[in-house]
């Protein structure tokens, strides 16, 4: 398990962001806890460049929990199965069964989103296939659900703040899930072409998800290897998944794995690559 210190990356710049930090739900980003400084690279691997304030960018820089805490459920219980994580990212779960793993999914790229001043851009399914923009929340727009139909009226005031937005993700979580959100992502063809921020999805009830948040390459051999995060059921810490198959490459796994992904805890297909 690579959960080193490294110093060859420059801090995340906040300045390129829209909020006073790029991660708004923390007290205070701490620069050295973040991921990039924290797990290190296998001998001979560097990490894909990548522009700063990008979506690839933000998640690289996702700030981790000190030492190796357990995972949490949403009700501050330990999870039953702490052998999948090598890592906790530094971000709440709420106190209800919501954030589960296509949830953290969404929250992180809303997150992302909200914080680069992008809230125009934030819209997410519900399982109905309706769409739900944070725009129209914002607006003092909420839904109404009768059956199978949504409408939206408006039933409170302008807000824009970011409890507002909180309040928004919340009721994603209810309407939403892997089944809406593999619908509304796009294939990507080739697993050889991924990026930072694509997700590996089988929509269902249950279904499952997982997001890319890092990569890198070997400097002679070109073979490329990832970084995967994810929350589950119940509702739980996200956390970067240790990599069972290959304890001495985890918590990175490689590109060219085959046709199955085995992960902790569910395995996908190589077909089920998607992105934002």
């Amino acid at each position: 398990m690579f959960i080193l210190a490294c110093t060859f990356f420059a801090s995340l710049t906040v300045g390129i962001f829209a909020q006073e930090t790029p991660y708004p739900w923390t007290d205070g980003y701490q620069a050295q806890q973040d991921l990039v400084r924290r797990i290190s690279l296998p001998p001979g691997y560097r990490r894909i460049p990548l522009e700063p304030g990008s979506f690839g960018y933000w998640l690289r820089h996702l700030p981790l929990k000190n030492g190796p805490p357990p995972v949490l459920l949403h009700d501050g219980t330990r999870k039953p199965n702490q052998d999948a994580h090598a890592a906790v990212v530094d971000i709440d779960v709420g106190y209800r069964d919501l954030q589960q793993c296509a949830d953290a999914i969404i929250r992180l790229r809303a997150e992302y989103l909200f914080a680069s001043g992008a809230g125009q851009a934030i819209v997410f399914n519900f399982t109905s296939g309706d769409p739900a923009r944070f725009r129209d929340w914002a607006r003092g727009m909420r839904p109404r659900l009768r059956g199978n139909t949504v409408s939206w009226v408006r039933s409170s005031r302008v807000d824009r703040s970011y409890r507002n937005f909180r309040d928004y993700l919340n009721t994603i979580f209810v309407y939403a899930g892997s089944y809406s959100l593999e619908r509304e992502l796009t294939p990507v063809r080739e697993v050889a072409g991924m990026k930072i921020g694509d997700v590996f999805i089988q929509g269902g009830f249950p279904g499952h998800a997982v997001l890319v948040v890092d990569m890198a390459i070997h400097e002679i051999s070109g073979r490329k290897i990832f970084l995967l995060v994810q929350s589950y059921m119940p509702a739980q810490d996200i956390h970067i998944l240790k990599n069972l198959l290959n304890p001495d490459l985890s918590p990175w796994y490689v590109l060219d794995f085959g046709s199955r992904l085995q992960t902790p805890e569910w395995t996908f297909r190589n077909i089920d690559l998607r992105r934002f």
